[in-house]
């Protein structure tokens, strides 16, 4: 399957593509992609959730920017086999820096005072520029926001005619949608309590060590009093065990570092975290990634295991084979669930339930003992 190739290509076939490079939502909730794109004869409309909320993330505009070539070429074909518009729905502050994409996908422009649009009205590429409130971010006002359409109950987008994504993962569904290519590596901020603010690429099951080491703290010298929080200042949630035992899943799109007594009286219900308000997140903020590859990653085998109707892939690795980068590692699972991969050149040095471990160059390590 290619970009250039899409029309002809039924829909069960496309949501298998996305399946099998193991795209899961890249904003925060990691649920596999594929679920959403296999309705897609039940949709019209693409909405790219491009609002950069968090103060500390800079991903969407950053793709947009770099990548604005290959999510244009994506677009283009999208528009010319199964939707009838495209609608990029970034803060109106953040104009300026996706120009760039703006420009690529000769889009027909809509300010805060033009919304909502009528999506039957408009074709193609449509950008929808919203006022700059945090609330923008979230899937269900966004939609509200642009298009005017409310989601009641148990609802979703798709019953709308919608499908709405984030930026990163589009970037992800193009490369599985023209090459197959999986989904081995994924874009992460680190803030909060850590000397640097750093905006990182890095292997999925990057180890949390890794990350707080580049911003510069190494984790035996984390306070005991400090969380590990995975997500931005305003939605987060609490890490489950010590740093030590995380490791970034292709729903990471950032992690924090905070004292206890500050988690504690911003904690809402369903354990999300609010910390938009608990101090000054404005900084010196890294606006390019740049990549960072540990000696080790630690897979999840489901993107996010709160999510009660996605299963974890089943692992076809044993301990001691060695994998290449891309290589599957696990097949999709029960009900919902997608494939992982290997997310570096290396040996399976464990596999459990939900995770599996690659060393890089164990097997050459081990061939010189």
């Amino acid at each position: 399957m290619s970009l250039s190739r899409l029309d002809g290509v039924t829909v069960p076939e496309i949501a298998t593509t996305i399946r099998n490079a193991g795209v899961a939502g890249a904003g925060g909730s990691g649920f596999p992609t594929y679920a959403k794109w296999r309705r897609l004869d039940d949709v019209d409309h693409l909405l790219v959730n491009a609002q950069e909320s968090e103060p500390v993330y800079h991903m969407d505009t950053w793709l947009g920017r770099e990548r604005a070539s290959g999510l244009a070429a994506l677009f283009d074909a999208l528009l010319g086999t199964a939707l009838e518009t495209v609608v990029v729905a970034p803060k109106l502050t953040d104009r300026d820096r996706l120009r760039p994409l703006e420009t690529a996908t000769d889009a027909t422009v809509y300010l805060p005072d033009d919304l909502p649009l009528d999506p039957e009205a408009a074709s193609g590429v449509v950008f929808a520029y919203t006022e700059d409130r945090y609330q923008y971010g979230m899937e269900q006002v966004l939609l509200r926001t642009v298009d005017g359409t409310v989601l009641a109950g148990d609802d979703l987008p798709m019953d709308h005619g919608w499908i709405v994504q984030n930026v990163e993962t589009l970037a992800n569904l193009r490369r599985a949608l023209d090459s197959g290519t999986p989904v081995t590596r994924k874009y992460v901020h680190v803030a909060g309590d850590v000397p640097r603010h750093r905006f990182l690429d890095v292997p999925v099951g990057t180890p949390a060590a890794h990350l707080l080491d580049a911003a510069g703290i190494p984790i035996d010298a984390v306070p005991d009093d400090r969380v590990l929080l995975e997500g931005g200042p305003g939605w987060c949630f609490r890490t489950d065990g010590p740093p030590e035992t995380f490791a970034v899943s292709k729903r990471t799109n950032g992690v924090l570092l905070v004292d206890r007594e500050t988690v504690a009286a911003h904690t809402l219900g369903e354990g999300r975290i609010d910390l938009l308000d608990a101090r000054d997140w404005d900084g010196d903020h890294e606006a390019t990634p740049s990549a960072l590859d540990p000696d080790a990653v630690r897979v999840p085998l489901v993107a996010n295991p709160s999510l009660g109707p996605v299963a974890a892939a089943d692992p076809i690795v044993a301990s001691g084979d060695r994998v290449e980068r891309g290589e599957m590692i696990a097949t999709p699972g029960e009900a919902i669930s997608n494939a992982h991969h290997a997310t570096l050149d290396g040996t399976v040095t464990a596999v459990e339930a939900r995770h599996v471990t690659i060393r890089a160059g164990a097997a050459d390590d081990r061939s010189r003992d």
